[in-house]
């Protein structure tokens, strides 16, 4: 059994040339008991973004709070806190903060996608 917050969950900055204000956590995955996948929660801070790439695994998007934008595909989509998305492994996207607040989602990906 796991019972946490994500006050109390370590946020871990990603640096790279091709992010940019990206902070993850991982709420829940094999560490805590669930096999197999892994729920991480990104905070996008103002102006921030994830790179655009491709990988071998789907995964689910459940927005939390703010507004951004799903690059998915050649074709941008709004998003917003209680929007939804599933991205087609091997489909072109990228996340990026469309807001002067911060935008948080949670990103479903199975335990092998979770790098």
């Amino acid at each position: 059994m796991f019972v946490s917050h994500r006050d109390e969950i370590e946020k871990k900055q990603i640096v790279s040339p091709t992010t940019h204000e990206v902070t993850k956590q991982v709420l829940v995955g094999p560490d805590q008991g669930w096999k197999d996948y892994v729920m991480r929660m990104f905070t996008l801070g103002k102006g921030g973004f994830a790179p655009k790439h491709t990988h071998p695994w789907q995964h689910i998007l459940y927005i939390v709070e703010g507004k951004g934008t799903l690059f998915l595909d050649g074709k941008d989509y709004p998003l917003t806190a209680g929007s939804t998305a599933y991205v087609p492994a091997e489909a072109l996207h990228q996340i990026l903060n469309a807001g002067e607040e911060p935008f948080v989602f949670l990103c479903i990906v199975p335990e092998f996608g979770d790098k």
